[in-house]
């Protein structure tokens, strides 16, 4: 856990917030006094008080009118965590060209449009921006292209966004392995991990996003990889 003492931002608007990881961001944030705001596309199952918006991150125009619209009604935003993902296994030819493209519109330009839409409020607030890649984005598997394209962009696109806003707003890469939630349930079997023992708790995963968020100034953690000590994905 993250030192009771340290300051974690207020308004932190988290998108894939309604499960998985982004659910337990949102419950650690809510948790330590924060005020969170989720994106998703299906809201649900949003814990009752908590505000959320139901807006799918591919729609590039959608979500700059949503994140606009969340930040004026707060006054701003002071943290930004780009949770939302999907997959679709298969080898390239195998993966309809549809089914391939949508993985890339949510991962990566998902991440990066909302991002964009945030930026002028987290430059105004000094605020950070934590973005989810994964071990795929540092290592490739078969059947993964999709996947690693997407992961492999928002490590790129992480780092060229920390150096060019060096200085005006905070930038983390968080790079976890694989964690204990639904994101497995649709995939055939011989996708699915062998031995889910392996698999991270996506609370520890979210502990390490608060402890980014909670740097002093001038501090930044600029990648953060987490993973079950067991878990073999990544290096």
């Amino acid at each position: 856990m993250i030192n009771p003492s340290a300051s974690l931002p207020g308004r932190v608007l988290v998108t894939g917030g309604a499960s998985g990881l982004g659910a337990a961001v949102v419950e650690g944030l809510r948790t330590a006094g924060g005020t969170p705001i989720i994106l998703d596309r299906n809201i649900d199952n949003v814990r009752q008080g908590v505000a959320a918006v139901e807006v799918d991150v591919a729609d590039t125009g959608a979500v700059a009118d949503a994140v606009d619209r969340v930040a004026q009604d707060l006054g701003g935003l002071d943290a930004v965590v780009t949770a939302a993902g999907i997959d679709r296994c298969g080898n390239l030819d195998e993966v309809a060209a549809q089914e391939w493209e949508f993985v890339i519109a949510v991962n990566l330009i998902g991440t990066a449009a909302v991002i964009r839409a945030a930026l002028p409020y987290l430059k105004e607030s000094r605020g950070r921006a934590i973005t989810v890649a994964s071990s795929l984005g540092l290592r490739a598997l078969p059947a993964a292209t999709a996947y690693c394209a997407s992961k492999f962009g928002v490590v790129g696109f992480s780092r060229a966004l920390a150096a060019e806003t060096r200085g005006q707003i905070g930038v983390t890469t968080l790079i976890p392995s694989g964690m204990r939630t639904r994101f497995f349930d649709d995939r055939d079997e011989q996708f699915k991990p062998g031995d889910d023992s392996k698999l991270n708790d996506p609370g520890n995963v979210a502990d390490a996003v608060l402890f980014a968020l909670a740097q002093p100034k001038f501090c930044e953690v600029r990648e953060l990889v987490i993973c079950h000590e067991e878990e073999d994905s990544w290096p």
